[in-house]
Protein backbone atom coordinates (compact mmCIF):
# COMPACT_ATOMS: atom_id res chain seq x y z
CA UNK A 1 0.00 0.00 0.00
CA UNK A 2 3.43 2.29 -0.06
CA UNK A 3 2.86 3.65 4.00
CA UNK A 4 6.13 1.35 4.97
CA UNK A 5 4.33 -0.38 7.02
CA UNK A 6 4.97 -4.68 7.65
CA UNK A 7 3.23 -7.46 9.10
CA UNK A 8 4.33 -8.21 13.27
CA UNK A 9 6.78 -11.06 11.86
CA UNK A 10 4.92 -13.40 14.58
CA UNK A 11 2.37 -12.30 13.03
CA UNK A 12 3.37 -12.92 9.47
CA UNK A 13 4.33 -16.45 10.81
CA UNK A 14 1.30 -17.72 12.13
CA UNK A 15 -0.41 -16.21 8.70
CA UNK A 16 2.19 -18.74 6.56
CA UNK A 17 1.16 -21.84 8.67
CA UNK A 18 -2.35 -21.02 8.38
CA UNK A 19 -1.64 -21.08 4.24
CA UNK A 20 0.34 -24.26 4.79
CA UNK A 21 3.57 -22.44 3.67
CA UNK A 22 5.49 -24.36 6.76
CA UNK A 23 8.65 -23.76 4.83
CA UNK A 24 8.34 -19.97 4.74
CA UNK A 25 6.87 -20.01 8.32
CA UNK A 26 10.03 -22.07 9.81
CA UNK A 27 12.51 -19.51 8.27
CA UNK A 28 9.96 -16.47 9.84
CA UNK A 29 10.29 -18.04 13.34
CA UNK A 30 14.09 -18.28 12.94
CA UNK A 31 14.54 -15.13 12.36
CA UNK A 32 12.50 -13.88 15.30
CA UNK A 33 14.41 -16.60 17.48
CA UNK A 34 17.88 -14.89 15.43
CA UNK A 35 16.78 -11.72 17.71
CA UNK A 36 15.18 -13.00 21.16
CA UNK A 37 16.37 -16.66 21.71
CA UNK A 38 13.48 -17.54 24.64
CA UNK A 39 10.35 -15.95 22.24
CA UNK A 40 8.16 -19.12 23.13
CA UNK A 41 5.19 -18.32 20.93
CA UNK A 42 8.29 -18.24 17.79
CA UNK A 43 9.84 -21.28 19.29
CA UNK A 44 6.34 -23.17 19.48
CA UNK A 45 5.25 -22.31 15.76
CA UNK A 46 8.55 -23.25 14.35
CA UNK A 47 7.79 -26.88 15.94
CA UNK A 48 4.68 -27.07 14.68
CA UNK A 49 6.02 -25.90 11.25
CA UNK A 50 8.74 -28.36 11.31
CA UNK A 51 6.49 -31.12 12.36
CA UNK A 52 3.52 -30.58 9.70
CA UNK A 53 6.37 -30.72 7.25
CA UNK A 54 7.19 -34.39 7.64
CA UNK A 55 3.48 -35.53 9.15
CA UNK A 56 2.58 -38.96 8.33
CA UNK A 57 -0.79 -40.17 9.47
CA UNK A 58 -0.23 -43.05 11.65
CA UNK A 59 -3.41 -44.86 11.01
CA UNK A 60 -2.82 -45.45 7.82
CA UNK A 61 1.56 -46.33 8.24
CA UNK A 62 1.09 -49.88 8.46
CA UNK A 63 4.09 -51.96 6.52
CA UNK A 64 4.47 -55.47 7.80
CA UNK A 65 8.14 -56.33 6.70
CA UNK A 66 10.76 -58.98 6.96
CA UNK A 67 12.01 -57.67 10.57
CA UNK A 68 8.29 -57.73 11.72
CA UNK A 69 7.83 -61.43 10.73
CA UNK A 70 10.94 -62.31 11.98
CA UNK A 71 10.94 -60.50 15.35
CA UNK A 72 7.17 -60.85 16.45
CA UNK A 73 6.75 -62.70 19.50
CA UNK A 74 3.22 -62.53 19.05
CA UNK A 75 2.46 -66.01 19.50
CA UNK A 76 -0.80 -67.12 17.13
CA UNK A 77 -2.37 -70.67 16.89
CA UNK A 78 -0.63 -72.82 14.11
CA UNK A 79 -3.65 -73.89 12.63
CA UNK A 80 -6.72 -70.97 12.94
CA UNK A 81 -9.66 -71.73 12.33
CA UNK A 82 -11.29 -70.41 9.36
CA UNK A 83 -12.21 -67.32 8.86
CA UNK A 84 -10.46 -66.37 11.55
CA UNK A 85 -7.39 -65.33 10.30
CA UNK A 86 -5.63 -62.64 8.40
CA UNK A 87 -2.29 -65.02 7.76
CA UNK A 88 -4.10 -68.24 7.14
CA UNK A 89 -5.20 -68.21 3.02
CA UNK A 90 -7.32 -71.35 1.74
CA UNK A 91 -8.66 -71.58 4.57
CA UNK A 92 -11.93 -71.34 3.25
CA UNK A 93 -13.80 -70.93 -0.23
CA UNK A 94 -13.00 -67.50 -1.36
CA UNK A 95 -16.50 -65.80 -1.97
CA UNK A 96 -15.66 -63.33 -4.72
CA UNK A 97 -14.60 -64.62 -8.53
CA UNK A 98 -11.83 -67.37 -8.12
CA UNK A 99 -7.96 -66.97 -9.29
CA UNK A 100 -9.23 -67.39 -13.07
CA UNK A 101 -11.35 -64.77 -13.31
CA UNK A 102 -9.30 -62.01 -10.76
CA UNK A 103 -5.48 -62.08 -10.42
CA UNK A 104 -4.50 -62.81 -6.82
CA UNK A 105 -1.73 -61.15 -4.86
CA UNK A 106 1.70 -63.18 -3.96
CA UNK A 107 -0.16 -63.77 0.16
CA UNK A 108 -2.98 -65.54 -1.97
CA UNK A 109 -5.66 -62.85 -1.96
CA UNK A 110 -7.73 -61.69 -4.68
CA UNK A 111 -6.01 -57.90 -5.83
CA UNK A 112 -7.38 -55.07 -4.55
CA UNK A 113 -9.04 -52.33 -6.70
CA UNK A 114 -7.14 -49.61 -4.65
CA UNK A 115 -3.57 -49.67 -3.22
CA UNK A 116 -2.70 -49.12 0.65
CA UNK A 117 0.15 -48.85 2.40
CA UNK A 118 -0.59 -52.68 3.89
CA UNK A 119 -1.47 -53.68 0.39
CA UNK A 120 1.64 -51.99 -1.65
CA UNK A 121 4.17 -54.10 0.05
CA UNK A 122 2.62 -57.28 -1.03
CA UNK A 123 2.57 -58.29 2.79
CA UNK A 124 4.23 -61.77 2.66
CA UNK A 125 2.54 -64.04 4.91
CA UNK A 126 5.52 -66.29 6.31
CA UNK A 127 8.74 -65.46 6.73
CA UNK A 128 9.41 -68.61 4.28
CA UNK A 129 7.60 -66.79 1.81
CA UNK A 130 9.22 -63.70 2.48
CA UNK A 131 12.33 -65.14 1.52
CA UNK A 132 11.08 -67.30 -1.38
CA UNK A 133 9.79 -64.23 -3.05
CA UNK A 134 12.14 -62.27 -5.35
CA UNK A 135 12.34 -58.94 -4.40
CA UNK A 136 10.85 -56.47 -6.53
CA UNK A 137 9.11 -53.08 -6.41
CA UNK A 138 5.86 -54.77 -6.57
CA UNK A 139 5.85 -57.96 -4.30
CA UNK A 140 7.96 -58.28 -1.09
CA UNK A 141 10.05 -55.34 -0.64
CA UNK A 142 12.46 -56.13 1.94
CA UNK A 143 11.43 -53.89 4.33
CA UNK A 144 13.01 -54.19 7.61
CA UNK A 145 11.36 -51.81 9.68
CA UNK A 146 7.99 -50.67 10.73
CA UNK A 147 8.65 -47.21 10.37
CA UNK A 148 9.96 -47.70 6.75
CA UNK A 149 7.51 -45.17 5.20
CA UNK A 150 8.41 -42.63 8.19
CA UNK A 151 11.96 -43.36 9.19
CA UNK A 152 13.65 -40.68 6.49
CA UNK A 153 11.25 -37.81 6.63
CA UNK A 154 12.99 -36.13 9.25
CA UNK A 155 16.77 -36.87 8.23
CA UNK A 156 15.72 -34.87 4.99
CA UNK A 157 14.16 -32.01 6.59
CA UNK A 158 16.88 -31.64 9.04
CA UNK A 159 19.34 -30.43 5.79
CA UNK A 160 17.74 -27.12 5.91
CA UNK A 161 19.31 -26.30 9.53
CA UNK A 162 22.84 -25.46 8.77
CA UNK A 163 23.82 -25.55 12.16
CA UNK A 164 22.27 -29.29 12.97
CA UNK A 165 19.08 -29.79 14.83
CA UNK A 166 16.72 -27.32 16.12
CA UNK A 167 16.30 -29.15 19.21
CA UNK A 168 18.82 -30.58 21.08
CA UNK A 169 16.86 -33.82 22.64
CA UNK A 170 19.40 -34.57 24.72
CA UNK A 171 19.81 -31.64 26.74
CA UNK A 172 15.72 -31.51 27.18
CA UNK A 173 14.84 -31.68 30.62
CA UNK A 174 11.33 -33.87 30.15
CA UNK A 175 10.06 -33.57 33.71
CA UNK A 176 9.72 -29.88 33.59
CA UNK A 177 8.04 -29.64 29.76
CA UNK A 178 5.62 -32.80 30.73
CA UNK A 179 3.92 -30.02 33.90
CA UNK A 180 3.30 -27.40 30.88
CA UNK A 181 0.66 -29.27 28.93
CA UNK A 182 0.65 -27.24 25.43
CA UNK A 183 4.59 -26.89 25.02
CA UNK A 184 4.37 -30.28 26.16
CA UNK A 185 2.36 -31.30 23.08
CA UNK A 186 3.76 -29.86 20.61
CA UNK A 187 7.19 -31.16 21.16
CA UNK A 188 6.14 -34.43 21.76
CA UNK A 189 4.61 -33.95 17.73
CA UNK A 190 8.01 -32.69 17.04
CA UNK A 191 9.75 -35.53 18.79
CA UNK A 192 7.58 -38.35 17.27
CA UNK A 193 7.45 -36.93 13.98
CA UNK A 194 10.35 -35.38 12.75
CA UNK A 195 12.78 -36.75 15.12
CA UNK A 196 11.56 -40.14 14.89
CA UNK A 197 13.07 -40.30 18.25
CA UNK A 198 10.07 -42.72 19.83
CA UNK A 199 12.10 -43.40 23.06
CA UNK A 200 12.09 -39.95 24.14
CA UNK A 201 8.89 -39.49 23.03
CA UNK A 202 7.71 -42.13 25.29
CA UNK A 203 9.69 -40.78 28.58
CA UNK A 204 7.82 -37.19 27.58
CA UNK A 205 4.20 -39.05 27.24
CA UNK A 206 4.73 -41.32 30.70
CA UNK A 207 6.01 -37.72 32.40
CA UNK A 208 3.18 -35.96 30.63
CA UNK A 209 0.42 -38.76 31.74
CA UNK A 210 1.55 -39.02 35.61
CA UNK A 211 1.20 -34.73 35.22
CA UNK A 212 -2.13 -35.22 34.16
CA UNK A 213 -3.13 -37.77 36.72
CA UNK A 214 -4.04 -40.35 34.17
CA UNK A 215 -6.76 -38.74 33.26
CA UNK A 216 -5.86 -37.03 30.12
CA UNK A 217 -6.95 -39.25 26.98
CA UNK A 218 -4.62 -37.71 24.35
CA UNK A 219 -1.50 -38.69 26.20
CA UNK A 220 -3.12 -41.95 26.46
CA UNK A 221 -3.20 -42.09 22.80
CA UNK A 222 0.68 -40.94 22.46
CA UNK A 223 1.89 -43.70 24.49
CA UNK A 224 -0.24 -45.94 22.55
CA UNK A 225 1.48 -44.83 19.55
CA UNK A 226 4.63 -44.91 21.19
CA UNK A 227 4.35 -48.94 22.05
CA UNK A 228 2.65 -49.88 18.88
CA UNK A 229 5.69 -48.81 17.04
CA UNK A 230 7.98 -50.33 18.91
CA UNK A 231 5.87 -53.25 18.74
CA UNK A 232 4.62 -53.65 22.37
CA UNK A 233 1.26 -54.28 21.28
CA UNK A 234 -0.35 -55.25 24.67
CA UNK A 235 0.70 -52.55 26.23
CA UNK A 236 -0.49 -50.30 23.01
CA UNK A 237 -4.18 -51.83 23.31
CA UNK A 238 -4.57 -51.25 26.88
CA UNK A 239 -3.36 -46.90 26.10
CA UNK A 240 -5.98 -47.29 23.64
CA UNK A 241 -8.46 -49.17 25.52
CA UNK A 242 -8.05 -46.83 28.48
CA UNK A 243 -8.32 -43.34 26.37
CA UNK A 244 -11.47 -44.48 25.66
CA UNK A 245 -13.15 -44.93 28.71
CA UNK A 246 -12.22 -41.19 28.91
CA UNK A 247 -13.14 -39.91 25.31
CA UNK A 248 -15.20 -41.43 22.73
CA UNK A 249 -12.95 -40.51 19.61
CA UNK A 250 -13.16 -42.40 16.07
CA UNK A 251 -9.04 -42.02 15.48
CA UNK A 252 -8.75 -44.25 19.19
CA UNK A 253 -11.00 -47.41 17.60
CA UNK A 254 -9.26 -46.74 14.52
CA UNK A 255 -5.68 -47.56 16.29
CA UNK A 256 -6.99 -49.84 18.53
CA UNK A 257 -8.32 -51.99 15.68
CA UNK A 258 -5.51 -51.35 13.72
CA UNK A 259 -3.16 -52.95 16.52
CA UNK A 260 -6.14 -55.91 16.61
CA UNK A 261 -4.93 -56.64 12.77
CA UNK A 262 -1.33 -56.42 13.71
CA UNK A 263 -1.53 -59.15 16.24
CA UNK A 264 -4.05 -61.04 13.48
CA UNK A 265 -7.46 -60.87 15.46
CA UNK A 266 -9.48 -59.74 12.27
CA UNK A 267 -12.89 -60.56 14.26
CA UNK A 268 -12.16 -58.60 17.45
CA UNK A 269 -11.34 -55.86 15.03
CA UNK A 270 -14.20 -56.52 13.61
CA UNK A 271 -16.18 -56.61 16.69
CA UNK A 272 -14.51 -53.22 18.06
CA UNK A 273 -15.27 -51.65 14.47
CA UNK A 274 -18.65 -52.04 14.75
CA UNK A 275 -18.74 -51.13 18.44
CA UNK A 276 -17.81 -47.68 16.70
CA UNK A 277 -20.24 -47.80 14.42
CA UNK A 278 -22.91 -47.94 17.35
CA UNK A 279 -21.41 -44.81 18.94
CA UNK A 280 -20.27 -42.65 15.47
CA UNK A 281 -23.11 -43.88 13.23
CA UNK A 282 -22.61 -43.97 9.58
CA UNK A 283 -18.90 -42.66 10.20
CA UNK A 284 -16.80 -43.25 7.11
CA UNK A 285 -13.60 -44.20 8.50
CA UNK A 286 -14.66 -46.93 10.22
CA UNK A 287 -17.18 -48.64 7.32
CA UNK A 288 -13.56 -48.11 5.39
CA UNK A 289 -12.05 -50.13 7.80
CA UNK A 290 -14.46 -52.62 8.65
CA UNK A 291 -14.99 -52.98 4.28
CA UNK A 292 -10.92 -53.53 4.08
CA UNK A 293 -11.04 -56.42 6.48
CA UNK A 294 -13.73 -58.01 4.75
CA UNK A 295 -11.73 -57.83 1.87
CA UNK A 296 -8.62 -59.12 3.17
CA UNK A 297 -10.15 -61.99 4.20
CA UNK A 298 -11.69 -62.65 0.84
CA UNK A 299 -15.48 -61.69 1.67
CA UNK A 300 -15.55 -59.32 -1.11
CA UNK A 301 -19.47 -59.68 -1.69
CA UNK A 302 -19.54 -58.27 2.23
CA UNK A 303 -16.80 -55.95 1.25
CA UNK A 304 -18.75 -54.32 -1.28
CA UNK A 305 -22.09 -54.14 0.66
CA UNK A 306 -19.88 -51.89 3.11
CA UNK A 307 -18.26 -49.99 0.51
CA UNK A 308 -21.42 -48.57 -1.06
CA UNK A 309 -22.55 -47.53 2.63
CA UNK A 310 -19.68 -45.35 2.68
CA UNK A 311 -20.97 -43.70 -0.47
CA UNK A 312 -24.03 -43.36 0.45
CA UNK A 313 -22.40 -41.34 3.25
CA UNK A 314 -19.49 -39.49 0.98
CA UNK A 315 -20.33 -40.44 -2.59
CA UNK A 316 -16.74 -39.20 -3.50
CA UNK A 317 -14.66 -41.55 -1.90
CA UNK A 318 -11.76 -42.35 -4.32
CA UNK A 319 -11.23 -45.81 -2.13
CA UNK A 320 -14.57 -47.03 -2.09
CA UNK A 321 -15.54 -46.19 -5.91
CA UNK A 322 -12.26 -47.35 -7.39
CA UNK A 323 -12.81 -50.86 -5.54
CA UNK A 324 -16.85 -51.57 -6.24
CA UNK A 325 -15.43 -50.46 -9.45
CA UNK A 326 -12.57 -53.10 -9.58
CA UNK A 327 -15.14 -55.66 -8.26
CA UNK A 328 -17.99 -54.99 -11.07
CA UNK A 329 -15.39 -55.37 -13.73
CA UNK A 330 -13.77 -58.89 -11.87
CA UNK A 331 -17.69 -59.97 -11.76
CA UNK A 332 -18.12 -60.05 -15.49
CA UNK A 333 -20.15 -56.48 -15.48
CA UNK A 334 -17.57 -53.86 -17.03
CA UNK A 335 -20.41 -52.03 -18.37
CA UNK A 336 -20.89 -51.05 -14.67
CA UNK A 337 -17.41 -50.59 -13.71
CA UNK A 338 -16.71 -48.06 -16.78
CA UNK A 339 -19.13 -46.26 -14.75
CA UNK A 340 -17.37 -46.25 -11.82
CA UNK A 341 -13.98 -45.29 -12.97
CA UNK A 342 -15.63 -42.45 -15.41
CA UNK A 343 -17.32 -41.13 -12.09
CA UNK A 344 -13.55 -40.85 -10.61
CA UNK A 345 -12.35 -39.22 -13.71
CA UNK A 346 -15.02 -36.59 -13.24
CA UNK A 347 -13.98 -36.00 -9.16
CA UNK A 348 -10.32 -35.02 -10.92
CA UNK A 349 -8.91 -38.40 -10.53
CA UNK A 350 -6.53 -38.10 -13.58
CA UNK A 351 -3.51 -40.65 -13.72
CA UNK A 352 -2.25 -43.51 -15.27
CA UNK A 353 -3.92 -46.27 -13.12
CA UNK A 354 -7.24 -44.78 -14.03
CA UNK A 355 -7.00 -44.54 -17.67
CA UNK A 356 -5.58 -48.10 -17.91
CA UNK A 357 -8.64 -49.40 -16.31
CA UNK A 358 -10.88 -47.16 -18.12
CA UNK A 359 -9.27 -48.93 -20.87
CA UNK A 360 -9.75 -52.40 -20.18
CA UNK A 361 -13.10 -51.65 -19.65
CA UNK A 362 -14.17 -50.07 -23.00
CA UNK A 363 -12.63 -53.15 -24.35
CA UNK A 364 -14.83 -55.57 -22.23
CA UNK A 365 -17.84 -53.79 -22.76
CA UNK A 366 -17.22 -53.59 -26.47
CA UNK A 367 -17.12 -49.85 -26.72
CA UNK A 368 -13.98 -50.08 -29.47
CA UNK A 369 -13.70 -46.49 -30.05
CA UNK A 370 -12.22 -45.73 -26.39
CA UNK A 371 -9.80 -48.26 -26.21
CA UNK A 372 -6.68 -46.73 -28.12
CA UNK A 373 -7.35 -43.24 -26.86
CA UNK A 374 -7.45 -44.50 -23.09
CA UNK A 375 -4.20 -46.84 -23.44
CA UNK A 376 -2.15 -43.75 -25.29
CA UNK A 377 -3.51 -41.27 -22.29
CA UNK A 378 -2.06 -43.91 -19.58
CA UNK A 379 1.19 -44.32 -21.45
CA UNK A 380 2.01 -40.24 -21.52
CA UNK A 381 0.68 -40.14 -17.89
CA UNK A 382 2.81 -43.17 -17.06
CA UNK A 383 5.65 -41.51 -13.97
CA UNK A 384 7.69 -44.97 -14.09
CA UNK A 385 8.60 -48.01 -16.12
CA UNK A 386 6.58 -50.96 -14.00
CA UNK A 387 2.90 -48.10 -14.69
CA UNK A 388 3.97 -48.40 -18.53
CA UNK A 389 5.11 -52.30 -18.45
CA UNK A 390 1.14 -52.52 -17.16
CA UNK A 391 -0.48 -50.25 -19.84
CA UNK A 392 1.58 -52.38 -22.50
CA UNK A 393 0.67 -55.62 -21.03
CA UNK A 394 -2.89 -54.87 -21.36
CA UNK A 395 -2.46 -53.78 -24.86
CA UNK A 396 -1.17 -56.76 -25.71
CA UNK A 397 -4.65 -58.66 -24.21
CA UNK A 398 -6.39 -56.44 -26.28
CA UNK A 399 -4.33 -57.33 -29.08
CA UNK A 400 -4.59 -61.01 -28.13
CA UNK A 401 -8.98 -60.25 -27.93
CA UNK A 402 -8.79 -58.86 -31.42
CA UNK A 403 -6.76 -61.85 -32.94
CA UNK A 404 -3.36 -59.80 -33.99
CA UNK A 405 -1.07 -62.19 -32.35
CA UNK A 406 2.37 -60.33 -33.93
CA UNK A 407 0.91 -57.29 -32.04
CA UNK A 408 0.40 -59.42 -28.70
CA UNK A 409 3.61 -60.45 -29.17
CA UNK A 410 5.17 -57.07 -29.63
CA UNK A 411 3.14 -55.58 -26.68
CA UNK A 412 4.43 -58.52 -24.21
CA UNK A 413 8.23 -57.71 -25.34
CA UNK A 414 7.84 -53.91 -24.66
CA UNK A 415 5.94 -54.89 -20.61
CA UNK A 416 9.27 -56.95 -20.28
CA UNK A 417 11.18 -54.09 -21.62
CA UNK A 418 10.02 -51.72 -19.14
CA UNK A 419 9.60 -54.27 -16.27
CA UNK A 420 11.79 -57.12 -16.36
CA UNK A 421 9.93 -59.05 -13.53
CA UNK A 422 6.85 -59.00 -15.21
CA UNK A 423 5.54 -62.26 -14.60
CA UNK A 424 2.27 -62.16 -16.47
CA UNK A 425 3.99 -61.14 -19.33
CA UNK A 426 6.49 -63.96 -19.78
CA UNK A 427 3.55 -66.66 -19.03
CA UNK A 428 1.44 -65.28 -22.05
CA UNK A 429 4.66 -64.62 -24.29
CA UNK A 430 5.21 -68.45 -23.51
CA UNK A 431 1.86 -69.65 -24.75
CA UNK A 432 2.51 -67.08 -28.15
CA UNK A 433 5.85 -69.06 -28.24
CA UNK A 434 3.67 -72.44 -28.03
CA UNK A 435 1.52 -71.24 -30.82
CA UNK A 436 4.55 -70.77 -32.83
CA UNK A 437 6.09 -74.45 -31.90
CA UNK A 438 8.94 -72.72 -30.32
CA UNK A 439 8.69 -75.11 -27.15
CA UNK A 440 12.06 -74.98 -25.82
CA UNK A 441 11.74 -70.80 -25.25
CA UNK A 442 8.35 -71.22 -24.21
CA UNK A 443 9.45 -73.99 -21.53
CA UNK A 444 12.65 -71.31 -20.43
CA UNK A 445 9.60 -68.37 -20.02
CA UNK A 446 6.97 -70.41 -18.03
CA UNK A 447 9.94 -71.21 -15.99
CA UNK A 448 10.77 -67.55 -15.64
CA UNK A 449 7.39 -66.83 -14.91
CA UNK A 450 7.06 -69.52 -12.19
CA UNK A 451 10.23 -68.43 -10.57
CA UNK A 452 8.53 -64.50 -10.28
CA UNK A 453 5.22 -65.48 -9.06
CA UNK A 454 5.14 -69.03 -7.46
CA UNK A 455 1.69 -67.98 -6.38
CA UNK A 456 0.29 -67.83 -9.94
CA UNK A 457 -1.10 -71.04 -10.79
CA UNK A 458 -1.24 -70.03 -14.71
CA UNK A 459 2.92 -70.80 -15.34
CA UNK A 460 2.59 -73.69 -13.18
CA UNK A 461 -0.12 -75.51 -15.41
CA UNK A 462 1.04 -74.42 -18.95
CA UNK A 463 4.31 -75.61 -17.78
CA UNK A 464 2.76 -79.22 -17.08
CA UNK A 465 0.58 -79.07 -19.85
CA UNK A 466 3.52 -78.61 -22.26
CA UNK A 467 5.95 -81.03 -20.51
CA UNK A 468 3.04 -84.00 -20.69
CA UNK A 469 3.00 -82.84 -24.64
CA UNK A 470 6.57 -83.48 -24.82
CA UNK A 471 6.73 -86.53 -22.73
CA UNK A 472 8.47 -85.30 -19.55
CA UNK A 473 5.93 -86.78 -16.99
CA UNK A 474 7.73 -86.14 -14.13
CA UNK A 475 8.47 -82.01 -14.28
CA UNK A 476 4.63 -82.40 -15.51
CA UNK A 477 3.45 -83.61 -12.21
CA UNK A 478 5.69 -81.59 -10.54
CA UNK A 479 4.69 -78.39 -11.78
CA UNK A 480 0.91 -79.35 -11.56
CA UNK A 481 0.67 -80.14 -8.22
CA UNK A 482 2.26 -76.39 -7.49
CA UNK A 483 -0.71 -75.41 -9.60
CA UNK A 484 -2.68 -77.40 -7.86
CA UNK A 485 -1.66 -75.98 -4.27
CA UNK A 486 -2.06 -71.96 -6.00
CA UNK A 487 -5.98 -73.29 -7.42
CA UNK A 488 -7.32 -76.21 -5.96
CA UNK A 489 -10.40 -75.51 -8.09
CA UNK A 490 -8.81 -75.36 -11.12
CA UNK A 491 -11.15 -78.75 -12.83
CA UNK A 492 -8.11 -78.92 -15.65
CA UNK A 493 -5.53 -79.03 -13.65
CA UNK A 494 -6.93 -81.97 -11.41
CA UNK A 495 -7.72 -83.34 -14.52
CA UNK A 496 -4.22 -83.66 -15.69
CA UNK A 497 -2.96 -84.79 -12.02
CA UNK A 498 -5.50 -87.87 -12.69
CA UNK A 499 -4.13 -88.42 -16.37
CA UNK A 500 -0.59 -88.72 -14.98
CA UNK A 501 -1.52 -91.17 -11.55
CA UNK A 502 -2.73 -93.45 -14.30
CA UNK A 503 0.03 -93.34 -16.83
CA UNK A 504 2.41 -93.40 -13.82
CA UNK A 505 0.24 -96.37 -13.00
CA UNK A 506 0.26 -98.24 -16.02
CA UNK A 507 4.32 -98.05 -15.83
Amino acid sequence: MGTGMEMEPLLQAWSYFRRRKFEQCAQACSRILEKEPCDQAAWSLKTRALTEMVYVDEIEVDQEGIAEIMLDENSIAQVARPGTSLKQTGTKKCEGPSPAVRPVTQSGRPITGFVRPSTQSGRPGTMEQAIKTPRTASTARPITSASGRSVRLGTASMLTHPDGAFINLSRLNMAKYAERPHLAKTLFEYIFHHENDVKNALELAAQATEHAQFKDWWWKVQLGKCYYRLGLYREAEKQFKSALTHQDMVDIFLYLGKVYIRMDQPLTALSLFKQGLDRFPKEVNLLCAVARIHEEMDDIKSASEYYKEVLKQDNSNVEAIACIGSNHFYTDQPEIALRFYRRLLQMGVYNCQLFNNLGLCCFYAQQYDMILTSFERALSLAENEDEAAEVWYNLGHVAVGIGDLNLAYQCFKLTLANNNDHAEAYNNLAVLEMRKNHLEQARALLQTAAALAPHMYEPHFNFASLSDKIGDLQSSYIAAQKSEAAFPDHVETRRLIEELKQHFAMI
